[in-house]
């Protein structure tokens, strides 16, 4: 078995309602990396999209719905 496998941060599908996933972006948007970051995200379902920008999108509708119940 691999180092990698052994060692690296699990995989985990980003969640803009989870506080900790919001968390760990705002602090990779502050540092510009994700040295500190428990796990790796992942975006299912968006292809090669960049996935910064469909984090930052999701974070964007998550507290706009709070803000601007429907």
């Amino acid at each position: 078995m691999s180092v990698l496998k052994l060692y690296g941060r699990p995989y985990v599908s980003f969640d803009a309602t989870n506080r900790d996933h919001r968390r760990y972006f705002a602090e990779f948007i502050n540092t510009g990396g994700w040295g500190k970051c428990p796990v790796r995200f992942v975006i299912e379902d968006q292809g090669t999209a960049d996935l910064v920008a469909v984090m930052q999108r999701r974070v964007i509708q998550y507290y706009t719905s709070l803000e601007f119940k429907a």
